[in-house]
């Protein structure tokens, strides 16, 4: 493998580990991708409100936000044991941003912007992680999953959008340890 260690912030590998993630408990490669993007940024949203980069949210930490939205065809998904908005459009499930559903070929620019020629290698070595569990090991164990293989950047501001290295190795090990 030409790329074992790859330089890049925490919100890139959040987004494709999600992704992975529910593409293998079910959802299409286009709605995963935009469910992972979402996610990922929800979770920079709680990161920015703890660093006081962001306003706190007018909701509890957890609960699902308050969204100005019709009915029809919203759902909550859960992944990685965060509720992701998400509506049916025509072309299938799409995580909402900004009111509207994710277009997940933006998703797709993001990804290979930020892993570049690594991009395949971390699908991969993430892909074959997450079909070593059952889908419903790996929806129970997603993000302590994450925790263990995440690049490491330090606390704080200083941390906040700082590359570190994300292992390969690392990721790979995890599929043959018990969680």
């Amino acid at each position: 493998m030409a790329n074992e260690i790859v330089h890049v912030n925490c919100a890139p590998v959040l987004t494709l580990w999600a992704a992975v993630v529910a593409e293998r408990i079910g959802f299409d490669y286009e709605t995963a991708l935009t469910l992972g993007k979402t996610l990922a940024g929800m979770n920079a949203q709680s990161k920015g409100r703890r660093l006081g980069i962001y306003k706190p949210a007018e909701h509890a930490e957890g609960a699902p936000p308050k969204k100005k939205r019709a009915a029809g065809g919203d759902i909550w998904i859960e992944l990685l044991g965060r509720p992701v908005l998400a509506t049916k459009t025509e072309h299938g499930i799409r995580a909402i941003e900004k009111d509207k559903p994710m277009d997940p070929s933006g998703v797709e620019r993001y990804l290979a912007e930020k892993f570049g020629a690594a991009l395949e290698d971390v699908k991969g070595a993430m892909a074959a992680l997450a079909a070593s569990f059952t889908p419903k090991e790996l929806a129970h164990n997603a993000f302590e999953l994450y925790s263990r293989f995440r690049p490491s950047v330090p606390e704080g501001m200083r941390g906040w959008g700082a590359k570190g290295e994300l292992r390969l190795a690392a990721i790979r090990a995890l599929c043959s340890k018990p969680l």
